[in-house]
């Protein structure tokens, strides 16, 4: 089967990543180079710290909109002038050879533009979760990226993680006999205070499952080794006053195998796990998808340690190491693609009263 076949080829991808001894890989002569585009809280808070942590990539360059920023993190993170850029001259980056990665960290909707502004310009990119929200936004990326002959890579980080890696794995091998049912949770309170926030607003790309949702879609996607067929969904707003997209959305997957998988994301509350049911016990992560502390039980008492590295960090190195040995990064663009694929069919479900709908 295709998609069995593609998950042990991920598991083997994990395994050569996470066991190829140093002096098997090139010897290469330089970090990477790394632009960060928009420099909101998960930049500033978390990928560029993390780049100060990493072997194999190291920040150089920022692209803002914030003029105001500009001298903070200039000074900060020692950032030349000559690599800094707004977003009406971020396509003159072609001509700086410093510059070898753009990753794209803006709102939704913006991922699909400046994508191809990196791609066009030559440089590699690495772009947030989700991907983009349309399928078509997908392709074409993948497309540009393909054709300015640059990889294109997906920031889910989870998929790095070590703890999640050996939930990917037991996907494949079983310990526990066959895969029966899955559950996955992924949400946090938004108190919504700024009714201009992207994270509010439909158009932008907002909404739980966008934001948080697709941890949920990917985790029991990557836990099972299988793709869905179909799906059932229904979205809510409890503070609709609040919310110009889903607050709550919950929806049920179906699987080959007669595996299915019940999932929830919301703006509402705090919940943050994944447990796979299984013919001869069950095992969970609990937490998740937390940027540290992802930790792993099972029905016979095995406890999996949270790893204690920096997740953002180890993410950017394996895919610096991608791009450096020309080797297929672990999270392409197609595997993006395919979680915005079923989120359509969430969607189109929840519109249409949980309808199911093949995928």
């Amino acid at each position: 089967m295709e998609n069995r076949r593609s998950f042990i080829k991920k598991a083997s991808a994990i395994a050569a990543i996470s066991v190829a001894p140093s002096f098997l890989l090139p010897k290469q002569k330089k970090k990477l180079g790394v632009a960060l585009v928009g420099l909101g809280y998960y930049s500033t808070d978390l990928l560029a710290p993390a780049l100060q942590l990493t072997k194999h990539c190291e920040l150089r360059g920022i692209i803002t909109g914030s003029p105001e920023k500009i001298t903070l993190w200039k000074k900060k993170y020692g950032i030349n002038s000559k690599n800094v850029y707004n977003y009406e001259n971020m396509h003159t980056i072609a001509n700086n050879d410093e510059i070898d990665v753009i990753y794209v960290v803006l709102p939704n909707s913006l991922h699909e533009k400046y994508t191809l502004i990196a791609a066009n310009a030559g440089k590699h990119v690495w772009c947030d979760k989700p991907m983009a929200i349309t399928v078509k936004e997908c392709q074409n990326m993948i497309d540009t990226c393909n054709k300015n002959k640059v990889q294109l890579t997906i920031g889910y980080r989870m998929q790095h993680e070590p703890v999640t890696q050996k939930i990917i794995k037991w996907g494949i091998s079983k310990p526990y006999g066959n895969i029966k049912s899955l559950y996955a949770e992924a949400g946090f309170y938004h108190n919504g205070k700024n009714k201009n926030h992207w994270k509010l607003h439909k158009k932008l790309g907002g909404g739980a499952m966008f934001d948080m949702g697709v941890y949920t879609l990917n985790a029991v996607r990557y836990a099972s080794g299988l793709e869905p067929i179909s799906v059932s969904a229904k979205q809510y707003s409890k503070r609709s006053d609040i919310f110009i997209a889903d607050e709550t959305t919950e929806y049920t997957l179906n699987f080959p195998e007669g595996i299915t998988a019940k999932c929830k994301t919301t703006f509402a509350a705090n919940i943050n796990s994944l447990k796979v049911d299984c013919e001869n016990g069950w095992y969970q992560l609990k937490p998740m998808q937390s940027y540290s502390g992802v930790r792993g039980t099972t029905s016979d008492g095995k406890i999996l340690s949270p790893f204690q590295g920096n997740q953002q960090a180890k993410q950017m190195d394996d895919d610096a190491l991608a791009i450096m040995n020309k080797t297929a990064p672990l999270v392409p663009g197609e595997e993006g693609m395919k979680d915005i694929k079923v989120v359509e069919g969430i969607f189109k479900s929840a519109a249409n009263k949980g309808i199911i709908i093949q995928l």
